[in-house]
């Protein structure tokens, strides 16, 4: 895999370019903040909002989504992905010109052809594997957030530098950039939210109702599980030093128990099958028709789902775990 770092890309591509961003959520502000303190000059397009309130605040001028889509030589759609379909359609489509860089930080409409930009534009991608918060604060800090990158169309020959001088900007290459696909980033992403993640959220779950079930104080679970933060900082040394070495941090009596019980677990082959199907629903579009089909309706499954999550009992074991800790929920 291809790696850039800060000595592979040059700020002066984009340094007599005009910087659009469309969106000031939590990537956009990000992005925004980490290119103005890079020395490049950014304009934020969005609606007349609270994020755009925020924007202001923070220094830049916020003018409509029509004006930056004019006046941008590098055009960033930091706006979520359902968005991102109808902005276009609605006011970028009728004004793109021929040498303009489209940008994105997710390359899901790209890899599902829901947008489709004009074949004389270049289209990239720099994707960061961060939250923007986390964006900003590694960029402020002195380090970076890593992200992908990648070139959908190089009508100019100069996509990719100008992509890598987009990463350069958000401090990016400080920690390193990698080379991928539209695709293979976004079947990812996806992946990661829908056969990883809900394998992890169901377990807990099913740990925090067997335990309680079995006599444990719910706050009690719930605090060992992670509100003391033990997971996380397990996670973050997974990152640091490495997933198995991190296990050196703990007792050996914990490193056996997890060791030898994972290799026991007796259902390893359904979820083989399990993540097998929900790559394939990816890959063959089913999900993302599945997405919008949802979204046409009005999101009700969606809306049940999140009802469902907010009536679970773990929400309130972890209001009392941390009014016990003094830190009541925000």
């Amino acid at each position: 895999m291809e790696a850039y770092y800060d000595s592979d890309a040059s700020l002066e591509v984009l340094r007599h370019q005009t910087l659009g961003i469309i969106g000031y959520g939590n990537q956009g502000r990000a992005q925004a903040l980490n290119l103005r303190d890079s020395g490049l000059e950014v304009m934020i397009g969005g609606l007349r909002d609270e994020t755009a309130g925020q924007a202001e605040k923070d220094g830049f001028a916020v003018r409509s989504v029509a004006e930056v889509a004019e006046r941008a030589d590098v055009l960033a759609l930091l706006i979520p992905d359902e968005v991102q379909r109808q902005v276009y359609t609605d006011v970028l489509s009728a004004r793109l010109r021929a040498g303009q860089t489209l940008d994105f930080a997710h390359g899901y409409n790209i890899r599902f052809g829901l947008i489709a930009p004009p074949p004389d534009v270049d289209v990239i991608m720099v994707a960061p594997r961060m939250i923007g918060t986390m964006v900003r604060e590694s960029f402020v800090s002195g380090s970076g957030a890593p992200a992908f990158v990648a070139v959908a169309q190089d009508a100019s020959g100069h996509a990719l530098g100008t992509a890598l001088a987009w990463a350069r900007g958000i401090g990016a290459t400080r920690a390193g950039v990698f080379k991928t696909t539209f695709a293979q980033e976004t079947e990812l992403d996806l992946f990661q939210e829908q056969a990883l993640w809900p394998l992890l959220c169901l377990s807990m779950m099913m740990a925090y109702e067997f335990l309680a079930e079995h006599g444990f104080p719910p706050e009690m679970v719930a605090l060992e599980m992670y509100g003391s933060e033990e997971a996380a900082e397990i996670l973050r040394e997974m990152a640091r030093v490495g997933f198995f070495k991190q296990m050196r941090l703990h007792s050996q009596t914990s490193q056996y128990g997890t060791l030898s019980r994972a290799s026991a677990v007796p259902f390893a082959k359904e979820m083989r099958a399990f993540m097998e199907n929900a790559l394939a629903v990816i890959r063959d579009g089913r999900f993302d028709a599945e997405w919008r089909s949802e979204q046409a309706a009005g999101y009700p499954v969606f809306k049940q789902l999140r009802a469902q999550a907010d009536a679970h009992p773990l929400n309130q074991a972890e209001a009392e775990m941390r009014r016990l800790m003094r830190h009541p929920p925000e």
